[in-house]
């Protein structure tokens, strides 16, 4: 029987070899560097709603939350999931599914949206024999849990640093399973 230690050699469910670190940390910057302007336009028309709920931007509001379905198409194609449109439409069901509950209970956007997205990359973004759904779940939360904090202590940060947090942790998090599952040296 092998150990979880062999998990990289092995192949997975779908026979292929596990992705590359090179090839899963290129997905996450760029479906990073595409979230990055959705997050902006989501932003400013929520900010610009609650300014002028009269005129309601509601447009900024809709490009941004199209845009969105191209990130996790990005996450799931570039690394390489085996079933990569299937994990998109989950993504995006489970961003919805978390990120607007998350809203209402933190009482603003940006941490729903972290959660969301996060919570979509967690469908979307491929997962080796060595990554589990429980640490990426755990990294989401703690990471939705930062920007709620920071949001009320230091909020031109949390708004900053937001839209890069979501997809990092889950490839943080990944790359801590991995070294968990490494034999120590020496050994």
């Amino acid at each position: 029987m092998r150990s979880r230690a062999d998990a990289p050699a092995r192949r997975g469910a779908s026979g292929t070899a596990p992705l590359p670190p090179r090839k899963r940390w290129r997905a996450i910057v760029l479906a990073t560097l595409l979230l990055v302007p959705a997050y902006w336009f989501i932003v400013n028309g929520l900010v610009a709603t609650a300014v002028a709920p009269a005129r309601g931007p509601v447009a900024l509001i809709a490009f941004g939350l199209a845009v969105l379905p191209f990130v996790f198409i990005l996450l799931a194609f570039v690394s390489e999931h085996p079933r990569a449109p299937g994990a998109a439409l989950r993504a995006m069901g489970l961003a919805l599914l978390v990120g607007i509950p998350a809203s209402a209970l933190a009482g603003d956007g940006v941490t729903g949206l972290v959660a969301g997205v996060g919570a979509g990359g967690v469908a979307a973004l491929r997962a080796d024999l060595a990554h589990d759904w429980k640490p990426r779940a755990l990294a989401v939360l703690a990471i939705s849990f930062m920007v709620f904090v920071l949001l009320r202590t230091a909020p031109v940060l949390g708004l900053l640093l937001a839209p890069a947090l979501p997809f990092t942790a889950i490839g943080i998090a990944d790359h801590l399973s991995e070294r968990r599952g490494e034999p120590a040296n020496g050994s």
